[in-house]
């Protein structure tokens, strides 16, 4: 008696529970063998897509068949071609495959005798029939996604920072997922900054509890979705085009501009290199209450996670803190520092110098570079529209010059649109500074590592309490104690 393989295969796992199932399918194939009289030897189950060959149940039927040493003329029967393969050119190499195999591929419900020269054109026929099929379902799929992008619907799987979601009358959208998206924005936010660079975002971005692969998080720092855009991408008849999203931005378009203007003109590049050192701002500021030697930060592998701890130098010394505790600790303290009430009129002085003297014009002179750049463009695109007219180009270099210039202009409105938003917070700032909280940890927590330890060089950290195991107060600077109000600093 002869034996046979049966292999069952839907697409999805929707057609696995319903419509042409496998349980079908495999009743149809049991009954085509008690038929036939054929042994069936195992039955083979797949819930996977037919473009190619790398399916699990599908490699576990030709190792199976490899152990057999002596291999005697076997079948692996299935319901059609379509179940078999949708690929021709993969179809034909596994069918020589299964050949040197002494093993038969069939299709119970399209029975073709491969030794007859003819039967060669109706298994392309078939094989063909299987691709096409797949193709057309492929392209309605892109078609729809197409669609569902220019009306501003994010299609397919949600990207990091959403979850999809279905409303009460069934459309599917998207909506923020926390803490995800606020680790989108925040990423956004240090990267806006110019003093990073991606990596060291990320590595930021790691510890604060985001876990995103590097190619992952460059997809994340690129995708104009995060600012409300979706971009429907060009295909043979349609450029690219982008359309405003139906759903919840996670940042302002500004800032995404600024995040891609900083990107495009290589600012990482210039970045300051730094260490895991921004994990530990108070590093190098407070002292070992066993040895006086200066405190380093290191992170611990714990049970479950890492854990930041300030230390010793030499590890024989029981110096030894919570890093989490001592951080928390000194930020408590700056929250008792205010600023003197008759130091604001100076400081709003010193401000509205500093804004209109140094940095507004910085930012004016840049605005003014980027107009006469955008001036020579303009300049240049209607002397190519004067050659074509008076015939000494064509009309094919003519749309070669257009798009060039247009590519440049819209790059340089790009940049004086984030120039212009920058004169804008820093006027908006200038006024807006003192209606904000007077203590100092206010502007301490917005500030980057270069910022804070620059605050703490002038508000030191006291020695650390031992029975405690914190700190006690804060040293300030004897210049900036004429301006500062602390409650225990006289106590």
């Amino acid at each position: 008696m002869q034996s046979a393989y049966l292999y069952v295969r839907v697409s999805t796992d929707e057609q696995k529970k319903t419509g042409y199932s496998l349980i079908e399918q495999e009743a149809r194939l049991l009954q085509y063998c008690e038929i036939n009289h054929l042994k069936v030897k195992s039955i083979f189950r797949e819930d996977y897509s037919a473009k190619d060959f790398n399916r699990p149940e599908w490699t576990k039927l030709i190792k199976t068949i490899k152990k057999n040493k002596r291999r005697p003329p076997e079948k692996i029967l299935f319901l059609n071609w379509d179940r078999f393969s949708r690929n021709i050119e993969y179809a034909y190499q596994t069918l020589g495959i299964l050949k040197k195999l002494n093993v038969r591929a069939m299709a119970i419900n399209q029975p073709i005798d491969i030794d007859i020269p003819e039967s060669i054109v109706l298994l392309a026929i078939n094989l063909s029939m299987s691709e096409a099929e797949n193709s057309r379902r492929g392209k309605n799929c892109s078609d729809g996604m197409r669609r569902a992008r220019k009306m501003g619907r994010w299609p397919g799987k949600a990207p990091v920072g959403y979850i999809n979601t279905t409303g009460p009358d069934g459309r599917k959208f998207i909506v923020p997922k926390q803490p995800e998206a606020s680790h989108v924005k925040w990423s956004f936010e240090q990267m806006a900054k110019g003093i990073y660079t991606m990596n060291q975002v990320r590595k930021m971005a790691n510890h604060n509890g985001f876990h995103c692969s590097r190619n992952n998080f460059w997809k994340v720092l690129h995708n104009p979705m995060y600012c409300g855009i979706v971009t429907v991408p060009a295909n043979k008849t349609e450029d690219m085009l982008l359309v405003k999203g139906v759903h919840a931005p996670l940042i302002s378009e500004n800032l995404f501009s600024k995040v891609q203007c900083l990107n495009s003109i290589k600012q990482r590049d210039r970045s300051k290199k730094i260490s895991q050192n921004h994990l530990f701002p108070l590093r190098g500021f407070l002292i070992c209450p066993y040895c006086s030697r200066r405190f380093l930060g290191s992170f611990s592998q714990g049970k479950t996670s890492k854990y930041g701890y300030y230390h010793c130098s030499t590890s024989r010394c029981k110096g030894r803190f919570r890093a989490d505790k001592l951080d928390k600790a000194y930020e408590e303290h700056l929250k008792k520092i205010h600023l003197r009430s008759e130091t604001y009129d100076l400081f709003s002085l010193i401000l509205q110098d500093e804004n209109i003297f140094s940095v507004r014009k910085a930012h004016m002179d840049s605005s003014k570079a980027i107009t006469d750049d955008i001036y020579k463009q303009e300049m240049l695109l209607a002397k190519s529209r004067h050659l074509l007219v008076t015939g000494k180009i064509d009309d094919e270099d003519f749309d070669c010059l257009k798009q060039d210039y247009k590519q440049n202009i819209n790059s340089l409105n790009e940049r004086l649109n984030l120039v212009t938003a920058i004169l804008t917070e820093s006027d908006s700032n200038q006024t807006e500074w003192m209606y904000t909280a007077s203590n100092v940890f206010q502007s301490y927590k917005h500030q980057d590592i270069y910022g804070k330890r620059f605050m703490i060089d002038l508000l030191k950290p006291s020695s650390i309490n031992l029975s405690e195991r914190n700190i006690d107060s804060i040293i300030i600077n004897k210049a900036l104690s004429k301006i500062f109000d602390y409650k225990t600093y006289n106590s």
